[in-house]
């Protein structure tokens, strides 16, 4: 047992002084930051989000049915703009991964299962993103 915890450490300290490693987390907490301000937004407005997405669409019926629930809409915008500026802060970033994950794994499940085209690649990247920030 104290063989693998000695491995993962050494594992851990070696992706830790990783240049690109450390680039590249900063490129995902950037661009997941950007995405949930941008949505989140929306939502503190009280725009509809994907205004463009026709009602018939059942991401469409979904988003709309959303929108309708007046505060809870609101919430979820808060809520998305607090993990996106945690994630942008070097000390809070687990707190924004944790917080930031059972969102954007539910984006990326309602994506593939209603079929949006929308976000049917981005959303599984977020989760990936996401999930690399967290491990």
């Amino acid at each position: 047992m104290v063989s693998i915890q000695n491995t993962l450490e050494e594992f851990y300290i070696g992706i830790k002084e990783n240049r690109w490693y450390w680039l590249f987390s900063i490129f995902c907490r950037l661009m997941l930051a950007y995405a949930f301000i941008v949505a989140g937004f929306v939502k503190i407005f009280g725009e509809r989000f994907a205004s463009g997405l026709s009602t018939q669409h059942p991401m469409g019926a979904y988003l709309e049915a959303l929108h309708h629930t007046g505060s809870y809409y609101s919430f979820l915008g808060v809520v998305q703009v607090v993990a996106a500026i945690l994630l942008l802060i070097p000390r809070t970033v687990a707190l924004g991964s944790i917080i930031y994950f059972p969102i954007i794994a539910n984006i990326c499940v309602l994506s593939i299962a209603l079929r949006f085209e929308g976000s049917i690649v981005t959303s599984p990247l977020m989760v990936l993103a996401n999930l690399f920030l967290l491990f």
